[in-house]
């Protein structure tokens, strides 16, 4: 098995040998010309996009600058994904994002790890685990999501959340480490934040109008 195979297993691996360097790069140089599009050129970000993911649907948009280790390579994104400034993919093994998922500003999604024995560390040793990200999730500003982890679909993670263990779906999580702190319930269908009420009509007018 060699080190590319060996990315994908869990295993230790050693990532900067020189068949990974050779296809990270290349794919670093797509990121770097994603970088520096202008602000018009979103049917040009579209298209780069779909040459420098794994997998990505319609009617998805990143905020530029994003930031990945293979540059969107081993991503998986569904369709109408949205990402808000300085996003960060730790893609060294796959990263799997369902439809309608949002990610606030700083978020990192990290799938690399390393040894805590620092005679192993200090070899620059490796492991890879794919995070998995469910339909309909909200990622706040600065949320961290650690290697391994699964977040299930409808759920949100507040601002500032470090994700260490597994989240389910349809619910409210927030803290380092991130916790359960309530189920998605019937109020959230009347208020949109705190005491304000969503009016459905009013928005069904927006939407019209649009």
């Amino acid at each position: 098995m060699n080190n590319t195979e060996r990315m994908h297993s869990g295993m230790l691996y050693y990532p900067s040998g020189d068949d990974v360097m050779t296809e990270q790069l290349r794919c670093l140089d797509k990121l770097y010309d994603f970088n520096a599009t202008r602000p018009t050129e979103l049917d040009k970000r579209a298209h780069m996009l779909k040459d420098m993911f794994a997998e990505i649907g319609e009617d998805c948009y990143i905020e530029p600058p994003f930031h990945a280790n293979w540059g969107g390579h081993h991503v998986h994104f569904g369709n109408s994904v949205y990402a808000n400034f300085n996003l960060t993919m730790v893609d060294d093994t796959h990263i799997y994002v369902g439809d309608y998922t949002m990610f606030g500003p700083n978020v990192t999604v990290a799938t690399a790890g390393h040894p805590i024995d620092p005679e192993l560390r200090s070899g620059a040793y490796q492991y890879n685990m794919p995070v998995h990200i469910g339909r309909n999730c909200w990622l706040g500003a600065g949320v961290v999501v650690l290697p391994g982890v699964t977040i299930g679909d409808n759920s949100v993670i507040g601002a500032g959340s470090v994700v260490t263990k597994d989240i389910p779906p349809n619910v409210v999580a927030v803290g380092n480490p991130c916790r359960v702190l309530r189920e998605i319930n019937e109020r959230d269908k009347e208020y949109y934040f705190k005491d304000r009420k969503i009016d459905a009509e009013l928005l069904e007018s927006i939407k019209t109008a649009d």
